[in-house]
């Protein structure tokens, strides 16, 4: 029996047909996994916050998340193995625990990801900005709103096509986005390696004085206190890179062997991941300049991996080359957590669990994709983008809730974008381990045997903890509010989105009910 065969013969036990192409190599599973998790993006975006409110030491600080989401791909891979099903995290807490749970799981994970795929697009905007300036001689303002505004249409409407034509043309993006991603992060520590390092490998232990506020590169204080106060706040610096690998569930129904292949792709993507990223950031480290005043350059938000990579590699075209790769790995990053939200939507409007979901869950006959969800997961992150405009030029007050001035709405949404990505994992772990309380046997290809219920208990106590420090408010005079969370604010969105996500819920209990009657939504006629 063939690989397809046998998959379709299981999406049919869990009572769904088989309506998207299962068309997906191992490499492209692998790859959707990969340049969504993309320490690239990841590393681009982040390297000032870690290093800067760390020192070089906090690049030891990776082991604590990517051990931790180790266990948690562990106990996905299980879930993914037992149910192959487009929309993993939502699909995997509906079948553990019940449709409303799962509900819930979903609602919160896909927020995120559309949240997500704003950030990533908005994020490249600099750099395109750059490479036209640079190349074209235009003048273009990345902080201008209408330049990040249609900067980000346009690669919404590149990434929308490409996933509405196949998830073949997928795959293939995301292909070549892993290949883009090794010159990325190996290419660039040889580059560097080869311009010649300005520290030796026992700079990586030392702290640079970040735990102090007259040595801290972001100007915070954590009152000399490095393990309790710089550590906390820089271990996010990775924490914000190490998850993006359930994405391969997502794309489950595309996956040629998926039963087999997802657990594979999301603990190779992880720990690929983890292995690049640790070149990469130990390179870039090494690379910063030996004087106090480089340095502080280096790692602050002013300065960063622009400001590295030009101190130590003196040829424009190959930098220019290097920025080509980053915008890339931006794009593929984005399209594949497009490709990801809108099988989650897909596989929502399939079960009658969205206002809409007939419509939503058309499949192409031409392409076998969700043409409707790829679609609404362009406009979402279009109408978030909007939100750069909303910036206050004052403090606003709310009881004892401050917003800050000069901060768009949009980046508070995105503050919400990693806690959300936590919250949903951390609930559909739990989910997890309610269903081997009841009794639940995993009945895929991957199980964790005996050791299932403990790695599921470390998987959730490392989860409720990132959780914890992802929002836990501090005070906006705080390293924490100041450099991520806003002090409530995070927390002040997630309660907003909880209140949307109880009046979508309510609109969907009717066609959810009729749904668990009469099965999932027929394929578009």
């Amino acid at each position: 029996m063939s690989d397809n065969v046998s998959e379709e013969q299981r999406l049919g036990s869990l009572g769904y047909k088989q309506e998207l192409s299962r068309v997906l190599s191992k490499f492209a599973s692998f790859s959707v996994a990969f340049t969504y998790l993309s320490p690239m993006v990841g590393i681009y975006s982040l390297f000032a916050l870690g290093a800067g409110s760390g020192g070089p030491r906090y690049i030891w600080l990776m082991v604590i998340p990517v051990v931790g989401m180790f266990f948690v791909a562990q106990v996905f891979g299980e879930l993914g193995s037992s149910y192959p099903v487009s929309g993993a995290l939502y699909q995997y807490s509906k079948f553990t625990v019940n449709r409303r749970y799962g509900w819930w799981v979903g609602w919160f994970y896909l927020i995120a990801l559309l949240v997500t795929i704003a950030a990533v697009d908005t994020g490249v905007v600099p750099y395109i900005c750059a490479l036209s300036n640079e190349w074209f001689s235009t003048t273009l303002d990345p902080s201008n709103h209408m330049t990040i505004l249609m900067m980000t249409i346009a690669l919404l409407l590149i990434q929308t096509v490409l996933n509405i034509t196949g998830a073949k043309v997928m795959g293939r993006v995301a292909s070549f986005g892993s290949y883009v991603e090794f010159f990325g992060t190996f290419g660039i520590a040889v580059i560097l390696a080869a311009a010649g390092f300005h520290h030796g490998f026992g700079f990586l232990f030392s702290t640079e004085g970040a735990q102090n506020l007259a040595t801290n590169s972001l100007g915070v204080d954590f009152h000399g206190n490095w393990w309790m106060g710089a550590a906390l706040v820089a271990v996010l610096a990775h924490a914000f890179i190490f998850y993006g690998f359930e994405s391969a569930g997502d794309v489950a129904e595309e996956t040629v062997g998926a039963s087999a292949q997802v657990p594979k792709a999301m603990k190779n993507a992880l720990l690929i991941g983890a292995v690049t990223s640790f070149i990469l950031v130990a390179a870039l480290l090494l690379a910063t300049p030996s004087d106090p005043a480089g340095y502080k350059q280096a790692t602050s938000l002013s300065g960063g991996v622009p400001f590295i990579l030009e101190h130590n590699i003196h040829s424009k075209p190959l930098r220019d080359l290097l920025l080509l790769a980053v915008c890339f790995a931006f794009f593929s990053c984005g399209s594949s957590i497009q490709g990801a939200s809108a099988r989650l939507l897909f596989s929502y409007a399939r079960d009658g669990a969205m206002p809409g979901g007939r419509f939503v869950a058309r499949v192409s006959r031409r392409f076998h994709t969700p043409i409707n969800a790829v679609l609404l997961g362009a406009i979402v992150p279009v109408l978030f983008t909007l939100m750069v405009n909303i910036n206050p030029s004052h403090d606003l007050h709310f009881g004892f809730i401050t917003y800050p001035a000069n901060v768009s709405a949009l980046t508070s949404l995105v503050s919400f974008g990693v806690s959300g990505i936590y919250l949903a994992f951390l609930l559909t772990v739990i989910g997890a381990f309610i269903g081997r309380m009841r009794g639940w046997k995993p009945s895929g290809s991957y199980t964790l045997g005996k050791r299932g219920m403990l790695i599921t208990v470390v998987a959730m106590i490392y989860l409720l903890a990132m959780f914890v420090n992802l929002v836990i408010p501090t005070g906006l005079s705080s390293p924490r509010g100041a450099l991520f969370n806003l002090d409530w604010i995070t927390l002040l969105v997630m309660a907003g989105i909880t209140a949307v996500g109880l009046v979508f819920f309510l609109m969907a209990r009717t066609s959810m009910a009729e749904v668990e009657k009469t099965g999932p939504v027929k394929e578009w006629m």
